[in-house]
């Protein structure tokens, strides 16, 4: 568009120019060998522009002539270049493709118009075409001689990466990726390998260095470079709570301001605190991440921050923390396991029975067998919670690629990967999950905290009609409790003595 108005200003100036030259008259008057030529103004004018327009066309004409062999040939160079990345692009889409066929004939003609060396993407369709004829040797082949290339140099060690991987070879696959990272730390693939394998080594310092490399490149959000530094920093404060408690407190700290509600890192500089009897700081930092999401290992550390407390001090703790978040199942079982060891065990029958009513689980039906059990051990009841605990769901607990951990740790022990594990409910089969909620029609189970049967000479099964498996209905009626003392125990089931406590009323299911 530039040009088009540059030359219309050029047509223009000239126009004006001649406009110029035919409002004044006069005349050109040229003496050669003797003649004299006399010319007007204007025709003189248009003379000059006629010999310099000629002359132009006579010098593009003799450079034409003289550059037609190089132009000939530049024509046919650049026929066979766009042929050859005709091919080269057929052939990459079918290696996208999986058709490896294809993509060998398309890199076999790339390679006849065009030189490697002037596009380096025809090794790449090289070792792609090799890779889906299986030919992984010829690949890695390949992927190692990118590697003298500065321009394929990455592309080689992606390479060797992702055929070490698929080899299962971890530590030649951290190795290339060690050596992608040292290049360039923003590429994902390498600092997330080479970060798991500082990790896996405990070289705390070095996975924090590469960190932060990869967050100064700008490559992760924001909110992720800082989740991966807390992580970091929370496994440096484990690593260093026994030698050196100086630097742990440090790492946790920072650890706890980059993820507050993260509880792992909360634990640790709570213990880090504790051990330096900042009980004020260590305990803030435990209520901070509890309001946030409660945690049974926080609310431990929280009711025994103080190790010479006396059980109903620990009981008082553990209702602080029952008001900062109210209505929650960890909540009600902080204050029943402190009720438990202050021997309260009216308020930690209600409590346990409370987080049953909000999460059944089966950590909550052993405690309530443990207060059964250590008020007045009534077996029955006891016998009854505990089948109640087999058949509740799992408690949540540290899970990582589908293996459940009792301990956070900062890489899972089967792939290795950085901040794996997460607290949530173990993976439950659905039989299992069903046959916990499953209710019985008719029959009600009896209240845990029930008063006990004065009548120790019948056991009543309720009167009602229950279609049997054949179809027939079966009638129920009391049952003598001499008859049923007579049915002989089974070897795993210790039964119940003539001296012990009848167990109270139960409801048969007949099917």
């Amino acid at each position: 568009m530039i040009r088009i108005l540059f030359y219309l200003a050029i047509i223009f100036a000239l126009g004006l120019g001649f406009a110029w030259l035919a409002d004044r008259p006069g005349e050109m008057v040229v003496t050669f060998s003797g003649y004299q030529y006399q010319v007007s103004l204007m025709v003189a004018a248009v003379a000059v522009v006629a010999v310099v327009a000629a002359v132009m066309l006579a010098w593009w004409l003799l450079k034409s002539i003289w550059n037609s062999p190089y132009a000939i040939a530049r024509h046919f160079r650049v026929r066979r270049r766009d042929r050859g990345y005709q091919a080269l692009s057929t052939g990459m889409i079918a290696a996208g493709a999986g058709d490896g066929a294809l993509a060998r004939r398309k890199a076999k003609e790339a390679v006849k118009l065009i030189r490697s060396d002037q596009e380096p993407l025809i090794n790449l369709l090289d070792a792609q075409a090799s890779l889906l004829e299986g030919d992984h040797d010829g690949a890695r082949q390949k992927f190692e001689a990118m590697l003298d290339d500065p321009e394929m140099r990455l592309l080689g060690l992606r390479g060797l990466y992702l055929e070490a991987e698929r080899l299962g070879d971890r530590n030649a696959a951290r190795h290339y990726a060690g050596r992608a990272a040292s290049v360039a730390p923003q590429l994902a693939w390498a600092a997330e390998a080479t970060m798991e394998e500082l990790a896996a080594r405990g070289d705390w310092d070095g996975a924090l260095r590469l960190a932060d490399a990869q967050k100064s490149s700008r490559q992760v959000e924001r909110d992720v470079a800082n989740r991966r530094r807390g992580v970091l920093l929370t496994a440096k404060a484990e690593a260093l709570m026994d030698s050196d408690v100086a630097g742990a407190k440090a790492a946790a700290l920072e650890a706890n301001k980059l993820l507050p509600e993260f509880a792992p890192a909360a634990i640790v500089a709570a213990k880090v605190l504790f051990k330096q009897n900042d009980l004020r700081k260590g305990s803030k930092i435990l209520e901070t991440a509890w309001r946030a999401e409660p945690h049974p290992d926080l609310a431990d550390l929280y009711v025994h921050a103080r190790p010479a407390d006396a059980v109903l001090d620990r009981l008082g703790r553990a209702r602080k923390l029952q008001e900062m978040k109210k209505n929650h199942a960890e909540s009600s079982l902080a204050v029943a396991r402190a009720a438990l060891d202050a021997q309260d065990f009216g308020l930690a029958r209600e409590e346990a029975e409370a987080a049953a009513r909000m999460q059944p689980s089966e950590g909550t039906y052993l405690l309530l067998a443990d207060i059964e059990e250590a008020d007045g051990g009534n077996q029955g009841k006891v016998r009854q919670l505990l089948s109640q605990a087999v058949r509740a769901p799992h408690d949540a607990a540290w899970v990582a690629d589908g293996v459940t951990a009792e301990r956070w740790a900062p890489i899972s022990p089967v792939t290795g990967r950085l901040d794996a594990f997460e607290w949530r409910g173990p993976v439950e089969r659905a039989g299992r999950l069903l046959e916990a909620s499953r209710s019985v029609p008719g029959v009600a189970l009896p209240s845990l905290a029930g008063p006990e049967r004065d009548d120790d000479d019948v056991v009543v099964v309720d009167a009602e009609t229950v279609p049997a498996s054949n179809g027939t209905p079966v009638t129920s009626h009391p049952v003598p409790a001499a008859d049923l003392d007579e049915t002989p125990h089974q070897p795993d089931d210790p039964g119940v003595g003539p001296d012990d406590e009848v167990e109270k009323p139960r409801r048969f299911r007949l099917f």
